[in-house]
C-alpha cells in the first residue's frame, strides 16, 4: 500500500502529464477494490452515489467523510472526496472539510458554489470566491500536498449562464484552485471554450455530455 504522501504525488502527477484521464466514482470500498482492478489510476467519490446507497435524498458531511475513509483505505489509488459545499456556507467553517478529508486518507477534493437551499441554490460571487480562498489555504497548510478542485455549479442548476460560469471559474483559478469544475456542460463547443479560458485542468463529467464530445479536450474526466 503507498503512504498518503506517495498517492498525492502520483495524483499531481496525472494531472501534470499531457493529455486527460479517466477518473470512475465508486460508492463504496468494494466497488472502489473492483474498479482498481480494472486498472483505473485514481477514484473519486460521489455523494450522489452514496446518497442513492443510502437510500436517502442527502448525505451529511460526516456521512461523505467516512464514506470517503471506507474508499481511500480499500486500495492503494489516490482518492478525491466529493465534498459537497464542504458542510457549511462561512469560508473558514467550510474550509475545515479540507483537513478533514485529508485526515479520511484523501489527496484531494471539491468545495462547490452550491449552497444545498433550493431556495437560493448558487453562492453569491464575492463569498463563493471567498470559500475557495479559504479552502485553499488551507490545503496549501496541509502535512500532505493536496488538489483542490473548485465547482462551478451554475449549469446543474438551471443557470445556463456560460459567462458567469467562466467568471466564477477565473475567480476560483486566482484564488488558488488546483483543478476547475463546471458540471452540466452537454456539448463539444462549451466545454471548449470553458477549457480554453482558463489555464488549470478541467474537470468533465461524462454523463452529463453528449456523445460528440472527445476526451482529447479536458484534463480529468469523472465518468459520473
Amino acid at each position: 500500500m503507498r503512504t498518503q504522501a506517495e498517492k498525492a504525488a502520483a495524483f499531481r502527477a496525472l494531472h501534470q502529464r499531457p493529455g486527460s484521464f479517466i477518473i470512475p466514482n465508486p460508492w463504496d470500498a468494494g466497488t472502489a477494490r473492483l474498479l482498481a482492478s480494472l486498472g483505473f489510476e485514481a477514484l473519486a467519490t460521489t455523494s450522489l452515489g452514496l446518497a442513492n446507497m443510502l437510500g436517502t435524498s442527502g448525505v451529511s458531511l460526516t456521512d461523505i467523510l467516512e464514506n470517503c475513509r471506507a474508499i481511500a483505505a480499500a486500495t492503494s489509488l489516490p482518492v478525491n472526496a466529493d465534498l459537497e459545499n464542504c458542510g457549511a456556507d462561512e469560508p473558514k467553517a467550510a474550509a475545515e472539510a479540507i483537513r478533514l478529508a485529508l485526515d479520511a486518507g484523501a489527496v484531494g477534493g471539491s468545495i462547490e458554489d452550491a449552497t444545498g437551499d433550493p431556495r437560493k441554490p448558487i453562492y453569491d460571487f464575492t463569498l463563493a470566491v471567498e470559500r475557495v480562498e479559504a479552502a485553499a489555504a488551507v490545503a496549501r497548510s496541509l502535512p500532505v500536498p493536496f488538489m483542490l478542485t473548485a465547482r462551478a455549479e451554475n449549469f446543474v442548476f438551471g443557470r445556463a449562464d456560460l459567462d458567469d460560469t467562466i467568471r466564477r471559474l477565473h475567480a476560483f483559478e486566482a484564488a488558488g484552485a488546483d483543478v476547475l469544475y463546471a458540471p452540466g456542460l452537454k456539448d463539444l463547443a462549451t466545454i471548449r471554450t470553458v477549457v480554453s479560458a482558463v489555464s488549470k485542468p478541467v474537470n468533465v463529467v461524462m454523463s452529463h455530455v453528449d456523445k460528440s464530445v472527445s476526451s482529447s479536450n479536458c484534463r480529468f474526466l469523472l465518468l459520473g
